[in-house]
């Protein structure tokens, strides 16, 4: 975060700096402006004593080399990458005004550019003042993220005492109270009391969510109700709130296709202003026109062409998308995988813990080949004493109930996809998934009937053999049934990918009326089945838990983990959810549809504004006695400049829900 902290206070100082130098040099433009020829002879006043010229020259002169600075730097800075931008043009605009009139004062006849030059200068000052504090309000989550943290904490020492300590200075370890309305000072496990914490800020959930011992915590929120003791499991870098802030800075740094092409737009339009400014200063002067009229042209020209709105119409978008989706919980860790969701055909889900709740509980034991029922969920609970799965939860809340004897396991095994393994009172078991058993041993008549249809179903093998069938329910998810109609009336179809039986897949796929269904695919084969869709010309989303699923996100065209909780570093993923939240899906493609349009409609306006300002700026409507002034060329720059960003922040309007 320190260079999070370092980069703000570079932008700060430039802001003021801008700030400082437009208001310096808008003063001193007043006494230029009242002793122009030109101003006077338009509201028709007369200000004229000997050395008037000379004090024009001396003013001006300040204005150019004080308020030019900014320009002169990005100048050098374009020079040295060798990409001429907008600071080249403004530079040459401001140096071919500034250097003709100096010639005009002390060598040759014609006419001063300096009231042009002065209110140039002050209207390109304002246009990027308005320009990067556009670009940092937009930032402004982030910063607002920064701030969530407390200072102090109030530490629990081992006698029980409490003092108050800088959080800098926690361990991982220690113990923190947290009183009613205090914010956590950083991510742990609540091993006393319980509340109601307000996570909005971090993940977007509105309601508050209740906490109770062994529930976790994230740095940042607010602890609304009870007062809560924390043992602090996560520091600096590793805290859910550092991992926010730093996937929100890569993504609004990151450059996707459309920012590619619209630098490049940027870069060549550079090349366009130069040469067609050079080549209508060149022109006028064979079609007889005065030297100053020729100049003026020209700078109009370079000026009015100044690529500002351009270079700012895709930025400013991404860090608005990026900062409403991290407040939304939708954290994009690759800008071309996001801009590629508005396309997609095809959204494929994993079915447990995704589409259902993953919240299994035995609905039956049915044991066969004279094993008693008990003996089956004693078995089958003891291998499960080491599985973290859902299913696992199941069982053991199964034999909690039954008060069933667990024993000692060994050689404990987890196959993904298929089921586990391990040697109990000297025996090898198995539990396994149907698809597992079947290939493993074959079909069983027995075994085929007792499997329940739109069940998950854990096969209990011992020694080899069947000793019984433990059938698990899992509930689908309310807003699942939301999101897949939203999803087809965007006119995206929906699938599912699991490892779990047809049978069980076939009932998911049909209440929720989904498109198409995978059913026993181990997690190996899933990234096949993605290449398949994409091998047919579908533009493929897949949607997971980021562990199990890592091959299948990777080779999706998005990736998408859902349910992330406070570990969102899932490298596999191009976004991550953090809610466990399936409709945050739909609010993901709403984004990015609605990112891309306020890009294209920048773009447009940007490309389009300068494809009629610059034939405008070079005179085309001279013989119907129109002229635009470089000051004039200037205001309708700026003005364009200031469009692109007011487009961009109405990006905050849109409704993701």
């Amino acid at each position: 975060m320190g260079k999070q902290s370092e980069a703000t206070n570079h932008h700060m100082k430039m802001l003021t700096d801008f700030k400082r130098r437009f208001y310096v040099s808008l003063v001193l433009t007043i006494p230029v402006l009242l002793l122009s020829e030109t101003i006077q002879g338009i509201f028709r006043f007369k200000i004229s004593f000997p050395g008037a010229i000379y004090i024009s020259f001396l003013i001006s002169s300040l204005i150019f080399f004080y308020g030019g600075v900014p320009f002169f730097k990005g100048f050098v800075s374009e020079m040295k990458t060798r990409t001429p931008g907008m600071m080249t043009l403004i530079t040459l605009a401001i140096s071919i005004a500034y250097i003709y009139s100096v010639f005009v004062v002390f060598l040759l006849p014609g006419k001063v550019f300096f009231w042009e030059l002065a209110t140039l200068i002050d209207i390109m000052l304002i246009g990027h003042f308005i320009e990067m504090k556009s670009v940092m309000g937009a930032s402004a989550a982030l910063k607002e993220l920064a701030r969530l943290l407390p200072s102090t904490a109030h530490l629990v020492k081992g006698d029980g005492t409490i003092v108050d300590k800088p959080i800098t200075e926690l361990s991982v370890g220690d113990v923190v109270l947290v009183k009613p309305g205090e914010t956590i000072p950083s991510d742990g496990i609540v091993i006393n009391g319980e509340s109601a914490v307000n996570e909005s800020l971090l993940t977007g959930e509105s309601a508050p969510v209740n906490k109770k011992i062994g529930s976790v915590v994230i740095g940042g929120s607010v602890n609304q109700v009870g007062a809560i003791k924390v043992r602090i499991e996560k520091l600096g870098k590793d805290t859910y709130l550092s991992q926010i802030m730093s996937l929100v800075k890569s993504a609004q740094e990151s450059k996707s296709r459309t920012q590619d092409i619209a630098n490049r737009a940027a870069f060549w339009l550079t090349l366009i202003a130069i040469t067609v400014g050079f080549t209508t200063l060149f022109s006028w002067l064979v079609l007889g026109k005065t030297v100053i009229f020729a100049l003026e042209r020209a700078v109009t020209v370079m000026v009015i062409t100044c690529p500002h709105a351009l270079g700012l119409a895709v930025p400013l978008v991404v860090a608005i998308s990026t900062s409403i989706g991290a407040k939304s919980g939708l954290l994009i860790r690759d800008r071309s995988a996001f801009e590629n969701a508005r396309n997609l055909d095809i959204i494929v889900f994993d079915k447990t813990g995704t589409l259902t709740k993953g919240n299994f509980a035995v609905s039956k034991v049915t044991a066969i080949n004279g094993t008693p029922q008990r003996d089956v969920i004693s078995i089958a609970a003891s291998v499960e004493n080491n599985s973290e799965h859902p299913i696992a939860k199941g069982i053991l809340e199964k034999a909690k109930k039954l008060n069933a004897d667990t024993y000692p396991v060994s050689d404990f095994e987890a196959i993904p996809g298929k089921g586990i393994k391990a040697t109990v009172q000297g025996k090898i078991v198995e539990l396994l998934s149907p698809i597992a058993f079947f290939k493993s041993y074959g079909k069983n008549e027995t075994i085929e009937k007792l499997i329940s249809e739109g069940k998950t179903n854990a096969i209990v093998v011992v020694s080899n053999e069947p000793v019984g069938v433990i059938i698990l329910s899992d509930e689908i998810r309310q807003e699942a049934f939301s999101a897949v109609k939203q999803l087809r009336n965007m006119g995206i179809k929906t699938a599912m990918l699991t490892g779990d039986n047809a049978k069980v897949a076939k009932w998911v796929a049909e209440e929720l009326g989904l498109d198409d269904y995978f059913a026993e695919v181990l997690p190996d084969e899933k990234e096949n089945k993605i290449k398949e869709l994409r091998k047919k010309g579908l533009k493929v989303g897949m949607v997971g838990d980021g562990i199990n699923d890592a091959p299948a996100l990777v080779s999706a065209n998005v990736g998408i983990a859902i349910g992330a909780g406070t570990n969102v570093a899932i490298e596999s993923a191009d976004i991550v959810l953090v809610k466990d939240n399936i409709l945050d899906v739909v609010s993901l493609i709403k984004l990015a549809r609605a990112t891309y349009r306020k890009i294209k409609q920048n773009l447009f306006w940007a490309v389009g504004y300068n494809a009629f300002a610059i034939p405008l700026a070079a005179g085309v409507l001279y013989s119907y006695g129109f002229l635009l002034s470089p000051a004039a060329g200037a205001v309708l720059m700026s003005m364009s400049t200031v469009i692109v960003a007011i487009n961009a922040k109405l990006l905050g309007n849109v409704s993701l829900k």
